[in-house]
């Protein structure tokens, strides 16, 4: 029934202006303003994730995108240039190295905030 339909996934920040700048001029993906304030942000073949306003907005509790990179440390450097930090766990399982990756325990990943505090990560393409 709903294997030929184009789902997608959303979520919510509290600042859909701070939202489309972290989105488009600090990552670099291709972002529309569409009705009711709403972001559509392209994720690249064909996929792409709306970010909604919500007042009462609370950061999510888990991770709700992972970019998937070739090299984990060239993104962070990468990421760190443009202001975003990567080192956002103080726990040693989650914390990783000095520049938050953490290695060894499944695939090199570090994870980032955006402006709402929803938590992203880059971590190592298959």
């Amino acid at each position: 029934m709903l294997s030929k339909s184009a789902a997608f996934s959303g979520f919510a920040v509290n600042d859909i202006d701070a939202a489309r700048a972290f989105y488009a001029d600090t990552l670099g993906l291709t972002v529309e303003l569409g009705d009711m304030g709403i972001l559509d942000i392209a994720l690249g073949s064909g996929a792409h994730v709306i970010a909604y306003p919500k007042a009462d907005h609370e950061p999510a509790g888990f991770t709700i995108l992972n970019f998937p990179v070739d090299d984990v440390e060239a993104a962070v450097d990468e990421l760190n240039a443009r202001g975003v930090v990567t080192k956002i766990y103080d726990d040693p399982e989650f914390g990783g190295d000095e520049k938050g990756i953490s290695r060894g325990d499944g695939p090199d990943i570090a994870w980032f905030r955006d402006p709402a505090g929803n938590v992203l990560s880059v971590l190592k393409a298959d």
